[in-house]
């Protein structure tokens, strides 16, 4: 069966389209949310703080390893 596509208003599923089922079928669905962008989980400056924190590898010229794994 294809995938139908439907709209959830007063607590009614309302399909976009034509389904061909019997009336009074019953069907079993996981509904997936379609079309939204999930809201920013952070702001930029929270962001910037975790990139602000600095790992203590004991190395004091990082860039001065740069070349040394490359080929």
């Amino acid at each position: 069966m294809k995938t139908i596509r439907a709209v959830y208003e007063q607590g009614v599923f309302r399909p976009h389209e034509a389904v061909e089922l019997p009336e009074r079928t019953e069907v079993e669905f996981e509904p997936k949310v379609v079309g939204e962008k999930m809201p920013p989980t952070g702001s930029m400056d929270e962001i910037y703080e975790v990139m602000s924190r600095r790992f203590n590898s004991g190395e004091r010229d990082i860039a001065a390893c740069h070349n040394e794994h490359q080929p």
